[in-house]
């Protein structure tokens, strides 16, 4: 009876005090919004920086003079080492072709034979992607027979590593910024809902209503106005992850994240509603006047 009373009343709040009703889910669908467009934001910012580290952690395997079946081998052997992603065998004709593309007319007179070896370039997963695991890597590469030098561009790498953690670290504070706000704003445009009905509030003490009985249906209010400021929030973020997406089309976002980051947003929309209730029917059940 207490359950199915609380849903009612609850949801009945919506007629009562139309206003107050529309001020918070309006403010939550914009702490939402949000926080949407920041996940968003980090999910690309995440695959850039697997992007990146990919293309830094670079590792460019020199064979020496032998037949191609031998290179090839090397190649095969390369491909298979823990922490490698893919393995590009260049042959010494491709390595011409690159030399000649990259340097116009008149480079053929810098080559000779042993200028341009064939090679083997080694793209290391994201994980390996620092100076300590490529250290490693290069070691053993240098150990294998018919393998002249092994090469990759630590101070590069070193620079990366450290704006990428900058960038991480004012990611997570930018983060943190956007939830504190979020929750500011919830929390009071929710208290200033049960101000409104501060009357109905010290009716139901005086009639000797539990603190928990009058909690319950503003608890489910919040709620309900959570989960439905959290799917209009979902809505926008879509309609402006794709308005984006027609500007920057290299935006990789797929519809599994997409639909993952709308359910996260409802179920922070019905957190930040239940927090919101809680605390704030809480606190005023507390310092309400009875006299």
């Amino acid at each position: 009876m207490s359950l199915s009373y609380s849903i009612r009343e609850g949801l009945a709040g919506f007629k009562r005090a139309k206003f107050a009703f529309i001020a918070a889910t309006s403010a939550t669908a914009v702490a939402l919004v949000l926080i949407g467009m920041f996940m968003l934001m980090s999910f690309q910012t995440n695959q850039v920086t697997t992007w990146l580290k990919q293309r830094v952690g670079e590792v460019e395997i020199f064979i020496e003079d032998v037949e191609d079946p031998v290179a090839e081998a090397i190649h095969a052997r390369a491909a298979v080492v823990p922490g490698v992603a893919d393995a590009e065998y260049i042959s010494k004709e491709q390595a011409t072709q690159v030399f000649q593309a990259e340097f116009g007319e008149g480079a053929e007179i810098f080559m000779d034979e042993p200028f341009l070896p064939a090679s083997v370039r080694v793209h290391v997963e994201p994980s390996y992607a620092n100076p300590d695991s490529l250290q490693m890597l290069v070691a053993e590469f240098s150990e294998w027979n018919r393998v002249s030098e092994v090469v990759f561009n630590q101070p590069l790498l070193v620079k990366v590593q450290r704006n990428l953690r900058l960038i991480t670290l004012a990611g997570f504070l930018l983060g943190l910024l956007v939830v504190l706000a979020a929750l500011f704003l919830v929390g009071n445009t929710i208290r200033l809902t049960i101000y409104a009905r501060r009357l109905l509030i010290r009716t139901m003490k005086l009639v000797g209503a539990t603190d928990a009985f009058i909690q319950q249906p503003f608890i489910v209010e919040g709620v309900a106005q959570g989960i439905m400021a959290g799917a209009g929030a979902s809505a926008l973020v879509w309609l402006l992850y794709g308005a984006m997406s027609g500007y920057m089309p290299h935006l990789g976002v797929s519809f599994w994240t997409l639909l993952l980051i709308g359910l996260v947003i409802i179920s922070l929309g019905a957190l930040l509603g239940w927090l919101g209730s809680f605390f704030s029917v809480r606190r005023f059940i507390k310092h309400v006047a009875l006299h």
